[in-house]
């Protein structure tokens, strides 16, 4: 292999292709101890490769005067390297060993399925809820990942519409959170109603262990919308046996300290508060997520 690769690389006019400065010290040193890449140096353009003393073919790549064509062998030849090495990792793997006597199960996968305040809007890297909710749950001990599929601007309507592409089959439990864009808007309660329903029932459907985050209408749209609107939440958890955490948005909203400019977004020690106040109830969560997984260990057995 190291010869035939010494050729390729001798062999070609490409300036696409270049050895370090120090590339002819180290080949000077391997050729001393390397027969057929001194059969390889003297082989003329177009010649098959060098036979070792066997008899056996060294290689039967041509070199070629085509610095396209080199280019490929020498990208064959890698290619070729990196499929031997990852055939030596695969033939010494042993299954299992990473969690061998630990009884350790894969990690629970939560989905964070919501609107700006889930996607971190205005945060930087590592500051969204999904991202400290999972750093906050790891601290206590549990194996879990906790995946951001919010979307800045959703509405009810918007989440029912990804629903399916943004909540994976390999999800072991999900967080709704949703609802603010619409009492926002001003969206009228019975559509919000409906839309979560309908993604509840998507994500009971699947069996999945659910949070219900609710959320609250501004003052503005009259006291009438403000109970409508606050109603949803609890109906809806009841109806699909969810957990429900009444406010997402409980300790944070209206404090300057814990928001953005825009007085609507957590910043980042906002969001810390919310990871703190939910972290119970998504402890539960994942206990309706490991009581599952146990039943059907118990139904293999």
């Amino acid at each position: 292999m190291l010869a035939m690769t010494k050729c390729l690389l001798r062999s070609t006019n490409s300036p696409a292709i270049r050895r370090p400065a120090d590339m002819d010290a180290i080949f000077a040193r391997w050729r001393s101890r390397a027969p057929a890449a001194r059969e390889c140096e003297a082989a003329p353009p177009g010649a098959s490769l060098p036979r070792s003393a066997s008899g056996r073919a060294a290689s039967r790549q041509l070199v070629s005067r085509d610095p396209i064509v080199n280019l490929e062998h020498g990208v064959r030849a890698l290619s070729m390297l990196a499929l031997m090495i990852l055939t030596a990792m695969i033939l010494t793997h042993r299954p299992g060993e990473a969690g061998a006597g630990t009884g350790a199960a894969a990690p629970i996968r939560i989905v964070a399925f919501g609107d700006s305040l889930t996607a971190g809007y205005g945060l930087r890297p590592g500051q969204s809820f999904p991202e400290v909710l999972e750093a906050a749950l790891k601290s206590r001990g549990h194996r879990v990942e906790v995946v951001n599929a919010g979307v800045s601007g959703d509405t009810t309507a918007a989440g029912l519409e990804r629903f399916e592409w943004a909540v994976g089959a390999d999800a072991d439990a999900v967080i709704v959170e949703l609802g603010a864009n619409d009492a926002l808007r001003g969206l009228p309660p019975d559509r919000a109603r409906d839309n979560l329903d309908r993604i509840l029932a998507k994500i009971s459907e699947r069996g999945l262990p659910l949070l219900v985050a609710g959320m609250r209408s501004p003052e503005n749209w009259g006291g009438e919308y403000r109970d409508a609107f606050a109603r949803i939440f609890p109906d809806l958890a009841n109806k699909h046996d969810a957990i429900l955490y009444p406010f997402f948005l409980d300790g944070v909203a209206l404090d300057p300290k814990l928001n953005l400019a825009d007085g609507l977004h957590p910043n980042a020690r906002g969001v810390t508060v919310i990871v703190e106040r939910i972290l119970p109830d998504v402890e539960r969560l994942i206990a309706r997520v490991e009581a599952q997984r146990a039943q059907r260990q118990a139904g293999k057995g």
